[in-house]
């Protein structure tokens, strides 16, 4: 009895996974180094072109689970997006978070800790979310695919 190989499982090879969720994190780079403005051409260029990368990657080579790659591709995006934001957050940030309220009495590092960990988390969950909704587009756009193939 052979035991499959990750891909089985995953849709597609992990490390074609992780370059794929690459593509979109120049975006994120420019963003936090204030190089690119949100809203702008340049910006949705940047926004949009992995999103259809990664979908057409996924249904020009027929991956047989095309959701849960794109979800994973989402999910590794989302840390990636992380880790930039964790590591240029002076950049992005010139004064430091100030918190309001019963929290406005914590001392600057706790404060700061606190956001950064938010921060951390909200970009994987943002990960996730892009992955859930291109993973529903790219299964649309397989069966879709499928079904003018005769499949």
């Amino acid at each position: 009895m052979s035991i499959p190989k990750i891909s089985h499982y995953l849709g597609m090879p992990f490390f074609t996974l992780l370059l794929l969720s690459l593509l979109g994190v120049p975006r994120v780079i420019l963003h936090d180094l204030n190089i690119i403005e949100e809203g702008s051409l340049v910006n949705s260029i940047f926004v949009f072109v992995p999103i259809i990368i990664w979908i057409a990657y996924i249904v020009w080579r027929d991956v047989k689970k095309p959701f849960l790659s794109l979800l994973l591709i989402g999910f590794f995006y989302g840390i990636f997006l992380a880790i930039v934001h964790q590591l240029l957050w002076g950049m992005a940030f010139d004064e430091p978070i100030q918190l309001g309220g019963n929290l406005s009495d914590l001392p600057q590092t706790t404060a700061n800790l606190i956001v950064r960990i938010f921060a951390f988390f909200n970009s994987i969950t943002t990960g996730i979310v892009i992955g859930i909704i291109i993973g529903t587009v790219g299964s649309l756009v397989n069966v879709i695919k499928k079904r003018l193939e005769g499949k």
